[in-house]
């Protein structure tokens, strides 16, 4: 599949979002589904090819790092070819990085565990949440993070709040820095404000830039250049 734009993974055109669903049929394994987002040529993919070798790539970098700045993993992994532009494995990559940094950085962790169990709860979120849903992945991502690290459950009270903080805030930054949709803008306020929030709760320290710097520009034809607090200056 197209790996350049953040276009139709297949051939390149751009994309259409539709404000209603309809039946599609994945162009790369066949599949029937229902979706919103299709090329200007008809062409539609599904959210599990899309990004299973995505989740594969951000996993085995979790995996094996000893970094213990999520900023820097982050972009490690996305110069990765197997990481588009813009889609849903960057649900994954929010949590999969603070939950290696963090435990780098002394948090108590199992971190091949919390892996698999983020990656699971992570693989639940479609892509076009941020547009759809009113809720971009990467903030749910965030806060997916932050209840595996805190044990959280809906029957628990401070985590509960705690998690419920962190993907609010995140959320808050989104909306103030404004669209269209980049994964790479809302991953690194979601990083960012995930950091401060660890640090301010559970007491664990994570590193971050002195300052974050978007180098993936030239994917993304809906980048907000100048507009954008990560353009280089």
């Amino acid at each position: 599949m197209a790996r350049g734009l953040a276009n139709c993974a297949v051939c390149g055109e751009p994309l259409q979002y539709l404000n209603e669903a309809q039946d599609v049929v994945c162009a790369v394994c066949g599949a029937p589904d229902v979706g919103r987002c299709v090329c200007a040529c008809g062409h539609y993919v599904c959210d599990a090819c899309h990004r299973s070798a995505g989740v594969d790539a951000v996993m085995e970098a979790c995996r094996a790092t000893d970094e213990r700045n999520p900023i820097v993993l982050a972009n490690v992994i996305m110069e990765d070819a197997r990481i588009y532009p813009n889609g849903p494995e960057h649900h994954s990559l929010v949590g999969a990085v603070l939950l290696a940094c963090y435990s780098n950085s002394g948090g108590e962790v199992d971190l091949e565990a919390a892996l698999e169990e983020l990656k699971s709860r992570s693989m639940q979120v479609p892509g076009g949440t941020c547009g759809y849903w009113g809720c971009c992945g990467a903030a749910i991502s965030a806060g997916q993070f932050f209840s595996v690290v805190s044990g959280c459950t809906p029957l628990e009270a401070e985590p509960w709040a705690q998690a419920a903080r962190l993907t609010s805030d995140i959320l808050g930054r989104i909306a103030d820095v404004g669209g269209p949709r980049c994964c790479k803008r809302t991953c690194f306020i979601a990083i960012e404000t995930a950091v401060q929030h660890v640090e301010r709760e559970l007491g664990v320290a994570m590193e971050l830039p002195e300052r974050t710097t978007c180098t993936f520009m030239s994917g993304n034809a809906q980048c907000r250049r100048r507009g954008c607090p990560y353009f280089p200056a």
